[in-house]
């Protein structure tokens, strides 16, 4: 779908100076191969592990398209981090990394395979398989990203650890069949097995997990009439230049990077004849996976699904009344494969509007008026697939100037054997099989720009007053609001029994009344990582040890767990960041929000697990001067029916 933007729009977006952004294009990915290769640094044991559009900077200025890559090479292990001009075709920066130090680049595709086929050749695994009366040919292993732990040998090695599935046939679910006391350590590079660790046959469960199995199944529901969505006038966005949206008073440019998946860019709001700012860039930066299994086979357990893996090179191809139901529209990005070559990935984001309940309404008993109103959102998302978890990512905008992000997760549960009944560290889904608990623990990246860069935040607290002079009956309540100066006080924790909230205001921005326009940031209070303090996790993930990180702007500070994350020791991105201690107040900042599942796997959750949710939502608060939504129409009654009066009496 593509509409010409009309001279008011164009002139709001002139007004509020809002720089578009451009997805990657497939051009765009063959200009920087051939400029790497004309640079000497492409040849045909080099894999990209990373290609990602850098963002424009603040100061518009003259365009110039630049793009990051990390370049792996897989017969050296050697890695660069090296960004190139598309626009002026040249190489910007080369750096040779030390990843002893800097930590490995990210897990590359090919590199899944060459875990399973090493190990089928050493003769420690074949002697534990053979001892377990289990044929090679039928054991399929998860290729895990390593962490970093006791191994002193493995600094700057790119390492997998390898657990195996017994799959008993090509469309046997093997995650039903765990087995369960063996671990193996494999160099990718070099291509040798560092380590077997066999602690002992333990039964490998049974039972099968084929979910779409007549068998298990049963007979198919056949009580379910179809659900017809329409919009026979098209839905009520357009998209312009590819990837800009407007939508009821919204704009924004929709972007997609490799590594966060679907990033919002520029998004602003339409008040009047003004066209505001909100978000500079909002994207989920991190999404780590810690397991709270402590066998020797499982403690290591740790998977940084955004740094490590890198969730959008997993997006999946969307399919209209599957993945998306109703009006819909989809962008199809372009992102680079290893070996530098432009891949579509079809229908990869999925946009439609929904209708959402009820917006506003009364009934007034002394005027008479009887009012309603609809609410609906513009909702755009993208799946995503990491080994046996499925994702989704979904952003939301109302009517009202909400902004609410949900993540979904589902698909298989990591499963392990049961080595006794009530093992303290999982779950029994199936006699003798178990799922370890773990968490989802995800980082938002938020850039506000509310009316401008110069934003600040204060933490509101719910305050009980207590009984006395100037509250006799103990009814009062009040709220606590705290600016949040430097860096150093802006590492907070949730607070769900005061109903903690973070306000991001412009100090220089003024409603109507005085106050600092502003967006109230709503967390969900679950639980941060529960890890031990000072556990490998907690300093390579210290970002989910906190609810909230508040940061200076810095065109280099991307990702909370820092560039690299794969077998890094821990302490770089906000802990790194937040050392310089800046200035916060009424200043360029970003917002970091960590949210997540606790997850405590049930019955239920067994053998595919349904959808659960977490997420956090963005409010205006003294942000526009009354209600934004007094202009929505009434909606027409259904056939027969009739709306309330809207008439004084």
């Amino acid at each position: 779908m593509s509409t010409t933007s009309s001279p008011e729009i164009a002139e709001l977006a002139a007004f509020a100076g809002l720089p578009g952004y451009r997805m990657t294009s497939a051009e765009d990915v063959t200009a920087v191969r051939a400029i790497l290769a004309d640079a000497g640094l492409f040849d045909e044991s080099i894999r990209i592990a990373y290609l990602g559009l850098l963002d424009p900077p603040r100061d518009p200025g003259a365009v110039d398209r630049k793009f990051r890559a990390f370049l792996h090479d897989v017969s050296s292990g050697a890695a660069r981090d090296v960004v190139v001009s598309v626009t002026h075709r040249e190489l910007v920066s080369e750096v040779e990394l030390d990843t002893s130090v800097t930590g490995e680049l990210p897990v590359i595709e090919e590199e899944f395979e060459v875990v399973e086929e090493i190990l089928a050749q050493d003769e420690r695994w074949l002697k534990a398989l053979a001892d377990r009366k289990l044929e090679v040919s039928k054991v399929r292993v998860a290729p895990l990203s390593a962490g970093v732990f006791e191994y002193p040998e493995e600094k700057g090695r790119r390492i997998l650890r390898g657990l195996a599935f017994v799959q008993e046939s090509p469309g046997d679910s093997a995650w039903a069949h765990p087995v369960d006391g063996l671990v193996a350590y494999v160099d990718v590079v070099g291509k040798t097995v560092d380590q077997v660790l066999d602690f002992g046959p333990v039964p490998v469960p049974e039972e099968h997990g084929n979910f779409t199995d007549p068998g298990l199944t049963g007979p198919m529901r056949t009580t379910q009439k179809p659900i017809h969505i329409t919009q026979p006038d098209g839905p009520s966005f357009t998209v312009q230049d590819g990837n800009h949206v407007e939508w009821e008073k919204w704009s924004l440019d929709i972007g997609f990077d490799v590594r966060e998946g679907v990033v919002l860019h520029n998004v602003a709001f339409d008040d009047g004849t003004r066209r505001r700012s909100i978000l500079k860039r909002a994207s989920i930066a991190e999404m780590v996976v810690p397991y709270g299994d402590p066998s020797p086979v499982r403690s290591w357990q740790n998977y940084f699904d955004t740094g490590e893996y890198l969730v959008g090179q997993y997006a999946n191809s969307l399919e209209l009344g599957c993945d998306c139901l109703g009006e819909i529209t989809y962008l199809s990005p372009v992102v680079s494969d290893a070996f530098g070559r432009p891949r579509e990935i079809r229908n990869g984001i999925c946009m439609h509007e929904e209708d959402w309940s009820i917006l506003a309404k009364h009934s007034d008993l002394w005027s008479g008026v009887n009012y309603t109103r609809r609410n609906r959102r513009l909702v755009i998302s993208f799946f995503t697939t990491i080994g046996n978890y499925d994702y989704g990512f979904y952003w939301y905008l109302y009517l009202d100037g909400t902004i609410e992000f949900e993540a979904k997760a589902t698909g298989v549960v990591f499963t392990s054997a049961l080595p006794e009944k009530g093992y303290p560290y999982a779950s029994e889904l199936a006699p003798g099989l178990g799922a370890p608990f773990h968490q989802h623990l995800f980082s938002a990246r938020l850039d506000f720009a509310i009316d401008g860069l110069s934003n600040r935040v204060e933490e509101e607290d719910a305050v009980r007053v207590p009984m006395g002079e100037g509250n006799e009956r103990g009814n009062a309540f009040a709220r606590r609001r705290t600016v949040l100066r430097r860096e150093s006080e802006a590492v907070r924790e949730s607070d769900m029994a005061a109903g903690r909230a973070w306000i991001i205001s412009n100090p220089e921005s003024l409603n109507r009344l005085g106050d600092p326009v502003g967006y109230k940031l709503h967390g969900q209070g679950h639980p941060m990582l529960l890890a031990d303090p000072e556990s490998s996790i907690a300093r390579r993930a210290a970002f989910a040890t906190k609810d909230l990180w508040v940061t200076r702007y810095d065109e280099n500070e991307r990702y909370p767990s820092g560039d690299f994350v794969n077998q890094h020791c821990g302490g770089a991105g906000l802990p790194s960041y937040i050392a310089r201690d800046r200035d916060i107040d009424g200043q360029d900042i970003v917002v970091w929000h960590t949210f997540g599942l606790t997850h405590f796997p049930r019955p239920e959750d067994w053998p595919i697990m349904p959808v659960d949710t977490v997420g956090f939502k963005l409010r205006p608060e003294g942000f526009f001067d009354r209600s934004p939504v007094l202009d929505v129409p009434a909606s027409k009654p259904a056939e027969g029916g009739h709306c309330h009066m809207e008439t004084q009496k």
